[in-house]
């Protein structure tokens, strides 16, 4: 029998209300022992004195709602307080619940990988609703409703529905063509226009997956160029706070800042940088080389010079937007395009540079809002089916056995399943759930 278990589902803290999750076989007996009576008709609130089983003493009035299994989020017996919202009757609660037989504590993920294993989640699902907790932007809130909403679920099973065609197809031929010859004559051409269009998807949602990685990870952006030209007064600009130490002293950014920013709905990530130039001191020719290697793989970069540095913009490297800093003190020089400038002293030219950061980060992410594919393995996974796929049509037209292709069917198949989690996923679960707040 399973374990039932209790976590709270909100953040500690106080609040006006907090909400105590219990899955498993007891939590109708829990409900009893709390509040004294049966658990409320489900999905229906009943407002219950909640007493200490063991002392009777009041612990609080608090919201009850029963979701019987199977229909519950994690496909169990489940039933929701809430709570005021106060540390002190969270604790009281929790005490409580550990006191009573059969209960432990929930670990990280575990309502949401109950739900997995109970067939109430696939596994992009379960990822969609962790990067849905995760999103820090509306470009990846949106993203990560529509994953946890089925979209690649839904994906997935048109493809395995398709490649389930073909399949059944070259078992009919392999199993009653020789002895009844009723298999249709266009039967080849019937598979290629199976299979052909669901590879061509899967191809391309493999390269696209690029984009959803980018999307929940943020568009990185370094900002580099010579010493004291400005970049962490930019950095401070575009993040409109105090992130990075300012001096009038060359070599004062030892290390690369991180500063996560929204630009108009996407995820960014500055990358405040050393000074480029040669350093004798060990501690900043650390820093420069850390900035050097973080630039180089960033997304984009801003290059940012000024009037005395204005000569070291052929070292820029595309991807690359070309900053001339210092727009108040000396009118900025021809430039190669793209190229813009600024005064972080005035805010002249901001607009501009925040234009091209605006355009060149959805183009990175492309339909943001949209479910991609965002993860390594799905990528591994789409290419694998793919190629499998491929080498399917390739047998079939060179009249090859049959089992060849009716194999490779198979492989595809079970590369879609590893996405879902149908197939050979456990050794991604624990990695997967453990990303998860301890009340989901």
């Amino acid at each position: 029998m399973a374990e039932t278990i209790f976590a709270p589902a909100t953040a500690p803290g106080r609040a006006a209300i907090g909400i105590l999750r219990i899955s498993g076989p007891e939590a109708a007996t829990v409900c009893r022992r709390l509040s004294g009576a049966a658990p409320p008709p489900p999905r229906r609130a009943s407002l219950r004195l909640l007493r200490d089983p063991e002392s009777g003493e009041p612990l609080d009035r608090a919201l009850l709602l029963w979701f019987a299994a199977p229909a519950s989020y994690t496909g169990e017996d489940l039933l929701e307080i809430q709570h005021h919202g106060g540390p002190a009757v969270l604790a009281a609660l929790l005490d409580a619940l550990a006191a009573l037989p059969g209960l432990r504590p929930a670990e990280p993920g575990e309502f949401s990988r109950r739900a997995f294993l109970n067939g109430r989640l696939d596994l992009t699902a379960a990822e969609g609703i962790a990067d849905l907790v995760e999103a820090r932007t509306r470009a990846q809130a949106r993203a990560a409703l529509a994953q946890a909403e089925g979209a690649l679920a839904r994906a997935c099973a048109g493809w395995r529905e398709a490649i389930l065609e073909a399949s059944a197809l070259i078992e009919a031929e392999i199993d009653f063509g020789a002895e009844e010859g009723d298999v249709p004559e266009d039967l080849w051409q019937r598979i290629g226009g199976l299979l052909a269009p669901v590879r061509e998807a899967m191809r391309r949602e493999a390269v696209r997956a690029v984009c959803g990685e980018r999307l929940r990870a943020g568009v990185t952006v370094a900002v580099v160029g010579p010493p004291n030209v400005g970049k962490s007064s930019l950095v401070n600009l575009l993040a409109r706070r105090e992130v990075a130490i300012v001096t009038p002293l060359a070599g004062t950014t030892r290390d690369v800042l991180e500063v996560d920013l929204e630009l108009d709905g996407l995820p960014v990530t500055l990358l405040d940088t050393a000074g480029l130039r040669e350093a004798a001191d060990v501690i900043e020719a650390e820093g420069i080389r850390r900035a050097r290697a973080r630039a180089e793989a960033a997304d984009l970069r801003l290059f940012v010079v000024d009037p005395d540095t204005v000569d070291e913009a052929a070292a820029a490297v595309a991807p690359c937007l070309l900053v001339f800093n210092k727009a108040d003190l000396a009118p900025p020089p021809a430039l190669p395009e793209p190229s813009v400038a600024i005064s972080c002293r005035d805010g002249r030219g901001i607009d501009r540079l925040l234009a091209w950061l605006g355009e060149e980060a959805r183009a990175l992410v492309g339909g943001a809002g949209e479910a991609l594919f965002n993860r390594a393995r799905h990528r591994a996974a789409l290419t694998e089916a793919a190629e499998a796929l491929e080498r399917a049509e390739r047998a079939l037209a060179e009249g090859a056995e049959l089992a060849l292709p009716a194999e490779d069917l198979r492989l595809a198949r079970r590369a879609l399943g590893r996405i879902t989690g149908e197939v050979g996923v456990e050794e991604v679960l624990d990695r997967i759930f453990a990303r998860f707040c301890i009340g989901k």
